[in-house]
């Protein structure tokens, strides 16, 4: 198989969400990107939204990128039959990992493990560390919440109004998938 056009690193929910509409926009992601050619760069799980979105790519013929830290890999079902499977040591290399093999970050529903990743990116961007676009999947309004935090943290002058910025929330998948488009190329 040919090395793909770009990567988009996917952080999501090991668990599925209390809503159908989670798993829906996990599975219409995985069907998307595999459109489009890109490569899935996510957490190998087999689980939840992660292995919604995986399966859902795979059946459709991306490419599949998973890496597990060796302490998640019974936990989270470590999905071995994806095109690449890396096993690191820790949480820290696990991100490390799907940072360096990615060419944007998106944000599905998730819960802490998914704010941690959304953050240190985030942060990585406000310190002039990366230009990756980070897109937040806000299904159902899920990350609205989040978005008021940020900017909760810019009214209190915690951080510049850039910060904003670097940030795009998208309602849908159909949304989605211009803005990965135009800012992947």
């Amino acid at each position: 198989m040919p090395a793909p056009r770009k990567s988009v690193c996917v952080y999501c929910g090991s668990r599925s969400g209390a809503r159908t509409a989670y798993a829906d926009a996990a599975g219409e992601t995985g069907r998307m990107l595999a459109r489009n050619g890109w490569r899935l760069v996510y957490g190998a799980g087999d689980v939840g939204l992660m292995g919604e979105v995986a399966r859902a790519a795979q059946a459709a013929g991306a490419e599949t990128f998973g890496v597990i830290p060796v302490h998640l890999v019974a936990r989270e079902v470590g999905k071995r039959d994806l095109s690449a499977f890396v096993v690191t040591e820790t949480m820290h290399e696990r991100k490390k990992v799907m940072y360096m093999n990615s060419d944007a970050i998106l944000v599905l529903p998730g819960g802490g493990g998914s704010l941690d990743e959304f953050f240190e990116v985030l942060t990585w961007r406000q310190l002039g560390l990366h230009a990756k676009p980070i897109v937040l999947l806000n299904t159902e309004g899920y990350w609205d919440p989040l978005l008021a935090l940020i900017d909760r943290i810019i009214g209190e002058g915690f951080a510049e109004s850039s910060l904003r910025g670097f940030v795009h929330s998208v309602p849908d998948v159909a949304a989605l998938e211009p803005l990965l488009r135009a800012t992947l190329g």
